[in-house]
């Protein structure tokens, strides 16, 4: 068994730390910790429970203290009790889920709660009505059929290998109560406006919000008006990632905040080659493929330290960005990619059938497929199609906030692909702050901000066209660290014998191929990638997260000689 520093060090309420940083309370009870489990081939409540896992690890992972898998026909049967503090309830009180992998149905007291379809999204229900005085039994029902419904499901296959990794199922991130004031904020949109000095606030169910801005512990704005001016703003950039703390007053209601000033946009260089702008300036994305899975806890991080410690790591090794790949982490993540500087290209969970030819053989042969057609690219459930869409949407809703964020990525390599040209309308219209990259790698069907290429096998060659050339991804350079890998396997683009041969390799690649390119049209790159991935060795860091395999200097300089070409 592989462990992390962090793993091997697991405390009985992890992950307890303030999960929602852009929308923060005073009022926070964790329920993470043990729970009773039981399987069940019944979806009902049982009399006694087979095991106590601890939440929010899955079943399957080692740190959970279970390591069983779900069968597809079976339910996962959650239970623990709490209690609350006298003073707890302010007025209304909420039970929130970071995930849930797939469908999960809630009961309190016996009473039946609410019910949410999709295992990557987080979503929350008021539990005023059902909570009593003294100990209080929550009870989680879920059901995850992977593959065989179609729903989204990210990387996780049944039979994993390769490039798929170990099924997961039910909580997964964390789960958590708060209290509010009977009249709220439930929810607020802040809307950077770069060019017109000013930032704007939305909120769903509140007037006349009381909005207080600070520059440090200075207070620059007092206001109940929703657009608020700031001449001569700090701007937000990597080099420079400067926040503004913002908080909401409302009737008896406080909510802390903040936000970054920044501009994500395209347009043409002084040479006229399209490019990827930031605050109005052409600035090259250089970054990695990042898919934030580990060893003990898979999708879920042994610690949020260990989340910080992976962008930190990758920012000092001169980097700028992170492709989060088909993956929805938790906030705190985005939070430590805004604090520290991080630009972010968010990627959608992908669904569909079993994939084939669509994704493993004719992209190669450069055949590009009509995506209207369900039957060629695995989508013909049009109850699954839909929930993709309500989920992309909970996606933008639930990152709309973040700084960091720069593209929106709603399709990969084909996988689960469908009407991409309505997705990259529907994401324009939900958020006109960012930019799209419709389908990323492959079976690009004309309606994206980007030309979007993966290549790994054959030579890199920009073409220069009318929109933005990014390299979405690219090398995946296999070194394989003895007593740091999750299994015996070993899959890789390209495999080498030896750091001081990897590191050879590497330098080639960028100072030979990625470097020259990028004045003649290359905008961006992602090299794949962060970490190693259960039997994918690419990673510049060991799955555990213990060797760098690649020096840190030698990568600073790298990236420094990178931008230095922008």
């Amino acid at each position: 068994m592989l462990l992390t520093r962090w793993g091997r060090e697991i405390g009985d309420i992890p992950l307890c730390e303030y999960p929602r940083p852009q929308f923060k309370r005073e009022s926070y009870f964790c329920l993470n910790g043990k729970w009773q489990l039981s399987f069940s081939k019944e979806k009902k409540i049982p009399n006694s429970f087979e095991y106590e896992i601890l939440v929010p690890f899955s079943p399957e992972t080692p740190l959970s203290g279970v390591s069983r898998t779900l069968e597809s026909d079976e339910y996962l049967i959650y239970q623990r009790n709490f209690e609350l503090e006298e003073d707890f309830n302010k007025g209304r009180v909420f039970i929130n889920f970071g995930a849930v992998d797939q469908i999960a149905e809630v009961y309190l007291n016996d009473s039946f709660v609410g019910s949410h379809h999709g295992g990557y999204t987080p979503f929350s229900f008021e539990i005023t009505g059902f909570i009593k005085d003294g100990e209080n039994t929550l009870c989680v029902i879920c059901e995850d059929k992977c593959e065989e419904n179609e729903y989204s499901r990210g990387k996780q296959k049944t039979k994993r290998g390769g490039i798929w990794y170990t099924k997961q199922s039910g909580i997964w991130q964390s789960v958590w109560l708060e209290s509010t004031p009977l009249e709220y904020i439930k929810s607020v949109r802040i809307t950077p406006d770069y060019d017109k000095e000013q930032v704007s606030f939305e909120f769903e169910n509140a007037s006349g919000v009381e909005i207080l801005v600070y520059d440090g512990n200075e207070i620059i704005a007092d206001t109940t008006d929703k657009t608020i001016k700031l001449p001569q703003f700090k701007e937000w950039s990597p080099e420079k990632p400067f926040l503004y703390d913002v908080v909401f007053k409302y009737k008896k209601d406080r909510v802390k905040s903040y936000f970054g000033m920044r501009k994500f946009s395209k347009g043409v260089d002084d040479n006229g080659i399209p490019r990827l702008f930031l605050n109005n300036k052409p600035y090259f994305h250089n970054g990695l493929l990042d898919q934030g899975y580990y060893p003990d806890g898979f999708l879920t991080p042994p610690s949020y330290e260990a989340l910080e410690y992976d962008v930190k790591t990758m920012k000092e090794c001169g980097f700028n960005m992170l492709r989060k790949h088909i993956k929805i982490e938790p906030l705190l993540w985005y939070h430590y990619c805004d604090v520290n500087g991080i630009i972010v290209w968010q990627d959608m969970i992908n669904g569909g059938g079993s994939y084939g030819a669509e994704t493993n053989v004719l992209p190669f042969l450069n055949i590009n497929l009509d995506d209207t057609n369900y039957k060629t690219f695995k989508r013909t459930n049009a109850k699954a199609r839909k929930l993709y869409y309500k989920e992309l949407k909970e996606m933008v809703d639930l990152l709309y906030n973040c700084p960091c964020i720069a593209m929106w990525v709603p399709f990969n390599e084909g996988w689960g692909q469908f009407d991409s040209g309505k997705a990259y309308e529907l994401l324009r219209e939900w958020d006109k702050t960012r930019l799209v990259d419709s389908a990323s790698g492959w079976h690009d069907r004309g309606k994206s901000d980007v030309v979007s290429k993966h290549i790994y096998f054959t030579p890199i060659r920009v073409k220069v066209s009318e929109r933005p050339y990014v390299l979405s991804e690219f090398g995946g350079y296999g070194l394989k660290i003895e007593n740091h890998t999750f299994s015996d396997k070993m899959f890789g683009y390209r495999i080498y014998k030896s750091k001081e041969k990897l590191t050879k390799a590497y330098k080639k690649l960028f100072e030979k191929v990625i470097i020259p390119q990028i004045k003649t049209g290359l905008c961006a790159t992602v090299y794949t990638e962060v970490s190693d991935v259960e039997d994918e060795l690419n990673g510049l860091m060991t799955y555990d997260r213990e060797i760098l395999k690649i020096d840190k200097e030698v990568l600073k300089g790298i990236n420094g000689n990178v931008m230095a070409n922008e």
